[in-house]
C-alpha cells in the first residue's frame, strides 16, 4: 500500500492532507486527491449568457469564461457552448490531456433519454461533436438543480441535510437535496414547479406553466407597470431598479411584499410536500433579502415555520453546482462507483443515444 501511495502521489494523483497522531499506534499522514488527477469543466448555458469554469478533481480552479448573448431560442443558444469550451481549454493547455468530463447545465427539464428537450436531436448533434472532439462524458443537468448542489455544499445550505432550491427570476423552478444527493424524480421533473396547477378556483382553469408566467420577472414588472399609472412617476424598467428604491418609495414597497407573499404561496405549496429542513431562495428576484419576512410569514401562516434563508453564490450557483457535479462525477470513476447522472453521452454510447 506504502508503494502504491507513495507512486500515485509521485504523480500527482494524490497529495498529502494532514497527519494523524493518536494516544496509541504509529502516526499517519492522510491524503486527498491531486492537481493531475483530471480536469473537470461546468458550463452554465443560460438564457443571455454562458460562464464556464475549469477546475481539478482536487477542486482548485484552473480558468474561467464567461460570454453574453442576445436572447436566443434554446438550441441555437446551446451551440454557443462549443466556442466557449474551445475558448477555456485554450487557457490550460497543460491539463488538456486531463480532461475527465463536462457538465453542462440548462434551464430544461433533464431526462436519460431527452425526451422532453425542445428541438432534441439539434442538442443530440452538438453533444456528438463534442464527444468526439474531447472523447469524455457529456453531462447535461437542470441549471436549478445545479444551484442547489452548490448552495448545499458551498452555499447557505451547507450545514442542513435536506435543503431546497427556490429559483425566483425569470423562470421558477426548484432543486431538492437530501444528504448531498440530488433528487430528480422518475422522470428528472422533480422540483419543475413551473408546472403547480395555477390558477386554481371556481373561475378560473390552470394553465400550462401559470405558476412561471405569474411568477417570473416580466410579470412582476408588468404589475409594477400597471399599479404605477395611477402615479406622476415613472415604473421601474427592470428588477433591479425595482429593488434599488424600495425603501424609499411606497409603491414599490406594496409590489415587492405582494409578490414576496405570492412567493410564500408557492414555497408553502412546496413545504406541504417534501417538508424541508431549509428553503434557500435565490435568482434574480429571489435573491433579495427584501422579500424574505413576508414569505417566511406566508409560510408559516399556511402551514409551519421553516428556516428560509437568501442564497450565497447568487449568479455563480449554476455553475459552481456543475462544477461540483463534475468532479463528484471524476471521482466517482477514478474509484470504480457507479457515477450518476441526469443525462450522460460518453463515447462508447454515441450511436445508441442518438437513436433513442
Amino acid at each position: 500500500m506504502s508503494a502504491a501511495v507513495s507512486e500515485l502521489e509521485k504523480y500527482g494523483f494524490l497529495t498529502p492532507a494532514g497527519v494523524n497522531r493518536g494516544n496509541v499506534g504509529r502516526t499517519s499522514i492522510t491524503y486527498s486527491i491531486g492537481s493531475k488527477a483530471g480536469l473537470v469543466i461546468g458550463v452554465d448555458c443560460g438564457t443571455t449568457r454562458i460562464h464556464a469554469i475549469a477546475t481539478g478533481i482536487d477542486g482548485l480552479q484552473v480558468a474561467e469564461v464567461e460570454t453574453t448573448y442576445e436572447p436566443l431560442p434554446d438550441s441555437q443558444r446551446f451551440e454557443h457552448v462549443e466556442t466557449v469550451l474551445s475558448d477555456i481549454l485554450a487557457k490550460c493547455p497543460a491539463q488538456r490531456s486531463d480532461l475527465s468530463c463536462i457538465v453542462i447545465a440548462l434551464p430544461n427539464m433533464i431526462s436519460p433519454t431527452l425526451a422532453r428537450l425542445p428541438n432534441r436531436q439539434r442538442f443530440l448533434d452538438v453533444i456528438a461533436r463534442l464527444s468526439e472532439t474531447y472523447q469524455v462524458p457529456i453531462l447535461l443537468e437542470n441549471n436549478v438543480n445545479c444551484a442547489a448542489l452548490a448552495e448545499y455544499h458551498q452555499g447557505a445550505a451547507r450545514d442542513h441535510s435536506f435543503a431546497v432550491y427556490m429559483q425566483i427570476g425569470v423562470n421558477v423552478g426548484m432543486g431538492i437535496v437530501i444528504d448531498g444527493k440530488l433528487f430528480r424524480g422518475f422522470k428528472g421533473g422533480a422540483g419543475e414547479i413551473a408546472h403547480l396547477p395555477f390558477p386554481w378556483s371556481e373561475s378560473e382553469q390552470p394553465a400550462p406553466l401559470g405558476v412561471e408566467s405569474y411568477l417570473g420577472a416580466k410579470a412582476l414588472l408588468e404589475r409594477a407597470g400597471e399599479t404605477w399609472k395611477s402615479t406622476a412617476q415613472e415604473a421601474p424598467g427592470d428588477t433591479s431598479k425595482l429593488f434599488a428604491i424600495v425603501e424609499s418609495e411606497p409603491t414599490a414597497s406594496m409590489i415587492v411584499d405582494r409578490h414576496a407573499r405570492d412567493i410564500g404561496n408557492l414555497a408553502a405549496a412546496c413545504v406541504s410536500v417534501l417538508d424541508p429542513e431549509l428553503i434557500v431562495v435565490g435568482g434574480g428576484v429571489g435573491q433579495n433579502a427584501r422579500l424574505l419576512p413576508e414569505i417566511r410569514n406566508t409560510v408559516e401562516r399556511l402551514c409551519w415555520p421553516v428556516d428560509i434563508v437568501v442564497g450565497e453564490l447568487s449568479n455563480k450557483a449554476t455553475v459552481v453546482g456543475a462544477v461540483r457535479l463534475a468532479m463528484d462525477f471524476a471521482l466517482a470513476r477514478l474509484l470504480g462507483e457507479n457515477a450518476k447522472a441526469a443525462f450522460l453521452f460518453s463515447p462508447d454510447q454515441a450511436s445508441r443515444l442518438v437513436s433513442v
